[in-house]
């Protein structure tokens, strides 16, 4: 039992560490060191925190770019949620006009 909850709270860590690492790089790297999807990204984990407050971000994928409309594109991330465990993939859109960057929807898809 003792084994069990040192080995939960070791993943707990790790995940909030890697999770910590991401923020901190996205947020502090030199702005011409950041890639144009680095905004977005950061957008996508601060969010996703909201929206699922009790889980960790373990791991991040940024899955591309697409045109949706003439004037707007979405940015697609994979982001690796793990809430106890329980552990999930969750696809997050964000649909932004290409003039302004004004943020226009953020969808969320859960998969595995």
């Amino acid at each position: 039992m003792h084994s069990s909850v040192n080995m939960f709270l070791t993943r707990s860590f790790l995940a909030t560490l890697a999770a910590s690492l991401l923020l901190f790089f996205f947020q502090y790297a030199p702005a011409n060191a950041q890639p144009p999807y680095a905004k977005w990204g950061r957008l996508a984990m601060q969010e996703t925190m909201q929206k699922y407050p009790h889980a960790q971000i373990v791991d991040y994928l940024h899955v591309g770019r697409i045109a949706k409309t003439p004037t707007t594109s979405e940015e697609t991330f994979k982001l690796l949620l793990q809430q106890g465990n329980r552990r999930w993939a969750l696809l997050v859109h964000i649909e932004f006009e290409n003039q302004t960057e004004r943020v226009v929807n953020i969808t969320y898809e859960e998969t595995v």
